[in-house]
């Protein structure tokens, strides 16, 4: 029986299933909580509709809640993060149905985004939360068979919050972003070398002696710079939140308001989840030849409908995912079209890290199966005996072991009674 699908070429299948199968090796929780779900089957006759990055990564998430007894769908999380070799791969080999191309039009983007719908999911698993704003907005019908979904980003987490603050979500969603062995491995040390990776295959420039500017110093922007740090970068951080300007300045950073940067700034990289973080006013005053990139979700933190209005020239691709625009005889060039920098010029995280936020992802799709019907349409953060254990897996795969509490020290801990 043929497999729905829409990828680029099936011809590119072998290539792809080849790189999924490297990836595994990186991936031991993911692949401890496989065996584990080919014995007891926990997500037998369950749909899963998947809106994930087509990734090496996300293909083995993908065998595994399959291998879990799930009838998996995918599409793309975003217009540009597709490996088009492990789409035809995953439809191929896996007999898994994708809809995703990279570069895909906005239409073909969300024309993706309903077939996986057609799936009707009882859960859903997100990476920005197109799928389920789609659903409540023109798929409604489909939320009285949805036990719940999750959501892997910043961004969607906020999107869903704000859902559920409106009252407008419909049901539950784990925030898988929340998760320690999410948000503080994969934010920071994914995030932080696959943007550097991407910038860098972009465009082949060397980073030491560079000012690079790093927009938001959440776990993103941490890990960013950090390790722009260590390339030799000088770095200067923009925020708007005192507490993190604080702690970027007591890291050792410079930190200024965006409007000062933008005249000093070689690199600028904004990790923010908001929009016009790069804005006309910030173009005006940039050096001849900045250059700027995105590492956060959407492609709206770089105001690039303004900086084409100010450019005196129809913007022209120098290099691929480089293009120039001429700003008061100026160049500023745009990398990745403003979109995910590490996905769309290099292949997004390394392994190792996704394998504990995609653990995070099959035991969430596991716990919302069960719990699901007793929660109330709320964002919940994954129960932190998940979260542990994710972390006792990757460390017993990494050869590394820990101290355990005696009888006397749980007692000690667990009393009041004995002080000085």
């Amino acid at each position: 029986m043929a497999v729905e699908h829409d990828v680029k070429s099936l011809d590119l299948a072998m290539g792809g299933r080849y790189r999924i199968e490297w990836a595994e090796r990186e991936m031991p929780v993911l692949r401890t909580i496989r065996d584990r779900f080919a014995k007891e089957k926990p997500l037998q006759g369950i749909r899963i509709s998947a809106c994930l990055h087509v990734t090496t990564e996300t293909a083995n998430l993908m065998h595994t809640l399959q291998v879990g007894g799930a009838d998996v769908v995918l599409c793309a999380s975003n217009p540009l993060s597709t490996q088009d070799d492990v789409a035809a791969a995953l439809v191929a080999h896996y007999e898994i149905p994708v809809y995703a191309v990279k570069g895909e039009d906005n239409n073909t983007y969300y024309e993706h985004i309903k077939a996986a719908l057609d799936h009707v999911p009882h859960i859903t698993m997100d990476d920005g939360a197109d799928l389920v704003g789609t659903i409540h907005k023109s798929r409604r019908e489909l939320i009285e068979t949805i036990v719940g979904g999750t959501e892997e980003t910043t961004t969607g987490v906020i999107r869903l919050r704000a859902m559920a603050k409106d009252g407008a979500l419909a049901f539950p969603v784990l925030a898988v972003n929340d998760s320690d062995t999410k948000h503080m491995f994969d934010n920071r040390y994914g995030t932080g070398q696959s943007t550097l990776d991407g910038i860098v295959r972009a465009t082949n420039i060397l980073l030491a002696g560079r000012v690079i500017v790093v927009a938001g110093y959440g776990w993103c922007g941490k890990g960013l710079a950090s390790r722009a740090r260590g390339m030799g970068a000088i770095v200067v951080v923009t925020e708007i939140d005192p507490m993190r300007a604080l702690e970027a300045v007591m890291d050792g950073f410079q930190v200024m308001p965006m409007q000062e940067a933008a005249k000093v700034g070689d690199i600028f990289v904004t990790v923010t989840g908001d929009m016009n973080v790069l804005d006309t006013h910030h173009f005006a005053h940039m050096k001849d030849g900045a250059m700027v990139a995105n590492s956060g979700h959407f492609d709206v933190e770089i105001n690039l409908k303004g900086l084409h209005k100010m450019s005196s020239q129809e913007p022209r691709l120098v290099r691929p995912f480089v293009e120039e625009y001429t700003v008061n005889g100026k160049s500023i060039f745009v990398l990745g079209e403003g979109r995910l920098i590490n996905l769309a010029a290099a292949e997004g995280h390394p392994a190792s890290v996704m394998d504990m936020s995609f653990a995070n992802q099959a035991l969430g799709a596991e716990f919302m199966l069960r719990n699901g019907k007793e929660m109330k349409p709320q964002v919940y953060r994954i129960p932190e005996e998940v979260d542990k254990e994710i972390a006792r897996i990757k460390l017993e795969a990494m050869g590394v072991r820990i101290d355990l509490l005696t009888p006397e020290q749980e007692r000690y801990l667990s009393q009041w009674e004995e002080g000085t």
